[in-house]
């Protein structure tokens, strides 16, 4: 079948093993001083690895391989006695409505958090609680700068968060499939007002754009102060 895959250049690879303790399901090992991916079927395609790697030796491609083999992950690792090797924080899962009430009279706040996981790069391009979703898609420090914003903007939608700085990563690609794959009503973006927030708007518009579709889009941008511009 075809799939994306990591692919790792040899070349360029400085044998620090940084991708090795990143790769959750133990695809990635050391080969001869390089690390190397032993096993297909391990390999998610996720892309845990890429970042932490310091040469870019990593990159991930579409191409012909096996299936990722959740099952294999789990015996490998429970024939060395280790985890599962499966991180549990990955695993796409619906939660309470995000539209349910707050507790009555209790004063308490409640989280609107409808979906796990929430980061754009963990979140699976297909999962149920997707077809017909309205999207949020919000640079993480949206979540301190806005104090309502489980209230004002998570409640009643799907929400995606992350950093394209630290990330290092271009958000396009992902959000592209989401977009292309699922009946998706309207999309969101929270960004804030500095420079570097408008690569996750640039992202979603990109993507938007990519997709073909035709879908409500706003973008809203916080100030460093926690107001709405």
């Amino acid at each position: 079948m075809k799939r994306k895959i990591i692919t790792i250049d040899r070349e360029k690879c400085n044998g620090c093993g940084a991708c090795v303790s990143a790769c959750h399901e133990g695809a990635i090992g050391m080969i001869d001083g390089k690390a190397a991916l032993l096993r297909e079927d391990y390999c998610d395609g996720l892309g845990d690895c890429l970042p932490v790697c310091p040469t870019d030796a990593i990159t991930m491609e579409e191409r012909d391989a096996p299936a990722y083999d959740e099952e294999a992950v789990r015996a490998g690792a429970a024939a060395k006695g280790a985890h599962t090797g499966i991180c549990m924080g990955r695993q796409a899962r619906a939660l309470r409505s995000s539209s349910a009430p707050s507790a009555s009279g209790s004063g308490a706040s409640v989280s609107r958090l409808a979906q796990w996981p929430c980061q754009i790069k963990l979140i699976p391009t297909q999962a149920p609680y997707l077809d017909g979703a309205d999207l949020l898609v919000a640079a993480d420090c949206t979540a301190y700068a806005y104090g309502a914003f489980h209230e004002d903007f998570m409640r009643g939608r799907i929400t995606l968060i992350g950093c394209p700085k630290l990330d290092a990563v271009d958000y396009t690609e992902k959000l592209c499939a989401i977009l292309s794959s699922n009946r998706i009503a309207s999309l969101c973006v929270l960004r804030m007002e500095v420079p570097c927030c408008s690569g996750i708007e640039h992202a979603a518009r990109r993507a938007l754009l990519l997709s073909g579709k035709e879908i409500p889009f706003r973008v809203v941008t916080i100030s460093t102060e926690g107001k709405i511009l």
